[in-house]
Order: structure tokens, then C-alpha cells, then sequence
């Protein structure tokens, strides 16, 4: 279990955060990826950032998406990680990042 970063329940699934449980990222996933994820992630909510201040609800959606996207390749949203075998997380990660990367390369 990593020891870096906030605080985590007994269990290890969660992060504690001002007092507050957000579910961790998947331990698995390897630092690369993670990184990778990571960095799409942070685009896309700056991409929402963007998309309000524009007023533009279609690229608010699509940003959306792709935190989504990206929340649930990490791990944090979707069916809890620890409840899937190693097979389907590498799977959950690696399908996440193909859509981000593709969505980043489209037109």
C-alpha cells in the first residue's frame, strides 16, 4: 500500500481528506499510467473550467466525459477496484487511457 500522500483508511480503498473519504486510486496501475491518467485528468477539469466560463455546454459535456473517463480508469469511480480480479483492473486502466489518448488525437 503506497505511504505517500493523504492519509488512508485501515483498508487502504480510501484517502482521507479534510476529513472527508474519496475512494483511492487503484495501487496497481502502474506509475506510468497512473501519471499518464493523471495528467488527463487534470486537462479535462481545466477543460470544464474553461467550458463554464465560456458558457459553452457543449464542451462542458465533453469535458465531463472525460473526467469520467479518466476517474474511472483510475480506479476512483465505477465498480470499487478491489472488488475486480487483476485482469479486469488492467483492463478498466488500459481502455481508459486508449479513449483519453484517442480523444486527445481526434480532430
Amino acid at each position: 500500500m503506497p505511504t505517500d500522500g493523504p492519509p488512508r483508511t485501515p483498508d487502504g480503498h480510501h484517502v482521507v481528506i479534510a476529513g472527508r473519504k474519496w475512494r483511492a486510486t487503484d495501487p496497481a496501475i502502474p506509475p506510468d499510467v497512473r501519471s499518464e491518467l493523471q495528467r488527463a485528468l487534470m486537462a479535462a477539469r481545466r477543460a470544464v473550467g474553461a467550458a463554464l466560463r465560456a458558457k459553452d455546454s457543449a464542451a462542458e459535456r465533453q469535458a465531463r466525459t472525460r473526467v469520467q473517463t479518466a476517474k474511472v480508469a483510475l480506479g476512483e469511480r465505477g465498480v470499487p477496484w478491489w472488488e475486480q480480479t487483476e485482469q479486469e483492473r488492467e483492463h478498466r486502466w488500459t481502455t481508459g487511457l486508449r479513449q483519453l489518448t484517442d480523444e486527445h488525437d481526434a480532430p
